[in-house]
């Protein structure tokens, strides 16, 4: 929990409040002062980071009180083993502290920044034909234009809504359709920790598929989430002021240096979840090894491989945009490649998993 003074409590959630009514708007994204140094990819990616509206509820054993709806980080239980994530959502000695991981991917006209939020549990709390499962990924790719200023503009994001992408643009982008139809407009919001309009997106509770904010939004109690440098954990199911930390999936050790941990993975893309605990009891059925990273998100009716939204993002952007100044089809930096003759196999050869 926070160390924090009620008073300055009390004078944060003004200012969130505050922020919220005067900047939560269509209005476009005024081009930055031109750039007097390079910034760093971290720099970007928490510059771009989206202030993000998580829906809670509360109701319902598998609920756990709300806590299953926190976005927290795929070790929060002191581990990487993805098969006992269920059963220590909430247990001694776990922390439900918000982290987002992202990634960077670069080319001489664009910067492609995708970020993960992660689950412990996919959840539902009737039993009518749905299923739950352990572990849920959902994420977004924000597609920024290399204009000469630091930090770029933004011209198109896509977000992963369970087995289904939706693509949007921001008010004034020269990005429109494209294969596929836009689906909204994404607006920006100013963030009370920092002097950015950011992104803002949304997760619904329990099946937390993510949207572009208002799309999905949060009913009754829910949390705000803010892009940071610090791990917050809620004070409760209905928090409107929770800093996340990002966490660079291609940091030494970190979650794509993990791909290959069966312990964590399944398969190549494919977190590993069973079916203990209680999950299942009480509905549907609980599904195993059905959550995804990023590069094993797919939408199964588009012309993009599984995968690639992360790791060929410039392939999807003109295959959902028109972008009429053209962009590099060539990486200057993408680690994905790394393992681009696996992904490709996997895309290939793996079963449709339903997040």
């Amino acid at each position: 929990m926070r160390d924090r003074s009620n008073t300055n409590r009390r004078v944060t959630r003004a200012l969130t409040a505050a922020a919220t009514a005067l900047a939560l708007t269509l209005t476009p994204l005024t081009t930055p002062s031109p750039a007097t140094a390079a910034v760093s990819r971290a720099e970007l990616a928490l510059r771009w980071a989206p202030i993000h509206y998580q829906d809670v509820d509360a109701t319902g054993t598998h609920a756990l009180g709300g806590q299953s709806d926190y976005v927290t980080a795929v070790d929060f239980d002191g581990d990487l083993n993805g098969r006992n994530n269920w059963d220590r959502v909430g247990t001694s000695g776990t922390s439900l502290a918000a982290h987002v991981y992202y990634s960077v991917v670069e080319t001489s006209t664009h910067w492609y920044l995708t970020y993960l939020f992660f689950h412990p549990r996919d959840w539902t709390d009737h039993p009518f034909f749905e299923t739950e499962h352990e572990n849920d990924g959902e994420g977004v790719l924000f597609a920024i234009e290399r204009d000469g200023s630091a930090y770029g503009v933004l011209r198109g994001a896509v977000t992963v809504a369970h087995s289904d992408f939706y693509s949007y643009t921001p008010v004034g982008s020269t990005w429109t359709s494209g294969r596929e139809s836009v689906d909204g407009t994404l607006q920006f919001q100013s963030s009370p920790h920092d002097s950015f309009p950011h992104p803002v997106t949304a997760q619904e509770a329990q099946g937390h598929g993510l949207k572009a904010y208002p799309q999905y939004a949060i009913n009754g109690d829910g949390l705000v989430y803010y892009p940071s440098t610090v791990a917050e954990t809620p004070e409760s199911g209905d928090d409107r002021n929770v800093r996340y930390q990002l966490v660079d999936m291609f940091a030494t050790g970190g979650l794509w240096a993990q791909r290959t941990n069966t312990n964590l993975f399944a398969s190549l893309g494919t977190f590993a979840g069973d079916t203990s605990g209680d999950c299942g009891v009480g509905t549907w059925s609980c599904s195993a090894n059905s959550a995804n990273a990023p590069w094993g998100w797919d939408d199964g009716n588009d012309v993009p491989a599984r995968g690639e939204l992360a790791s060929d993002p410039a392939k999807l952007s003109v295959e959902y945009f028109t972008v009429p100044a053209g962009l590099a089809r060539s990486y200057s930096y993408n680690p994905y490649a790394t393992a681009a003759k696996a992904l490709a196999e996997a895309a290939r050869t793996a079963p449709p998993t339903v997040d």
